[in-house]
Parts: structure tokens; sequence; C-alpha cells
């Protein structure tokens, strides 16, 4: 049974333990909605000040809602919409402070005002993107960023 461990120390201490963690459990589990799925419930139980943590797949050219945690969400993002559709299309982290100044967001539950969407990108290939939301205007420090872009590189590794 996986017990999750107490994180202390620095921001990037405590993502390095996170980015462990995630590897230890998933170690050995080749099935891809089973890995996103522990993935998502783990980030959720990190991350403080997050009302949305989840995955978007691509899929016939457009994200489709993978795992998550929280609120129900948009199913479908066109390639190139909203924030998870241009961290996709630019295949690159966008972190944003405030959603409501980004053009084009698309708002699937009115509390979230700032974001980051991670691509997940393996052997140069899309797979979709991790997607959290905060309440909380400019929640995500660049070195949130770098924890969250560390965590899905071990992710992907399982994927």
């Amino acid at each position: 049974m996986f017990q999750p461990q107490a994180t202390e120390g620095s921001l990037q201490k405590q993502y390095d333990m996170l980015s462990k963690q995630l590897d230890a459990l998933l170690d050995g589990e080749q099935d891809q909605i089973a890995n996103l799925s522990n993935a998502s419930a783990l980030l959720n139980q990190f991350l403080k000040e997050v009302n949305w943590v989840g995955f978007y797949l691509w899929k016939e050219n457009e994200l489709i809602l993978g795992p998550f945690q929280g609120l129900p969400a948009c199913v479908r993002i066109a390639y190139g919409k909203g924030v998870c559709g241009t961290a996709a299309q630019e295949e690159k982290t966008l972190r944003v402070d405030d959603v409501h100044a980004f053009p084009g967001h698309i708002a699937c539950d009115a509390a979230s005002n700032s974001e980051i969407v991670v691509p997940l990108i393996k052997n140069n290939q899309l797979i979709g993107v991790l997607d959290i939301d905060s309440p909380t205007k400019s929640r995500f420090s660049k070195e949130d960023q770098e924890g969250i872009e560390k965590f899905t590189e071990i992710l992907i590794k399982h994927l």
C-alpha cells in the first residue's frame, strides 16, 4: 500500500520528494490511465491552493479530458485554444498568473484565477497536457514550474 511521505525543506526539496514518490508509485505499472490517475491524485494531495489537477490527452487532433481531481471539466479543447490548447501547440509550459487576462481562456471552473499547463511529450510526440488550476491569482512560481516539470518527466517515463 502506498503511504505518502511528509515533505519538508525548500520547495525544490519538496518537489524532489514528490517526484521520488511518483516514481515509486508507478514502478512496474504501464497502464496509462492508471498512472495518470495516480499522478493527478498525488499532485492534488501535495499542492495547496489548487482546485483542479488533471490531464487532457491528445487524440484525433484535439485535447480530450483524461484522469483528474476536481469539479467536472470541459471535455474537449481545440488545439491552440485556451491555455491548454496553446501549451500543446507551443509545446512549452504556460504559467498564467491571471487566467481572465489570457486571450481565449476557457473557463471550466469560475473559481479558477491562475493556471499552469505542462505539455507531455514522449519521443517527440505530444501525449497531452497536465493542467493545474488555482483560485489564487499568481499561485504558481518559477520554483513550482520547475518542480512540476520534473514531476512530468518522471511521469512520462512511465507512460
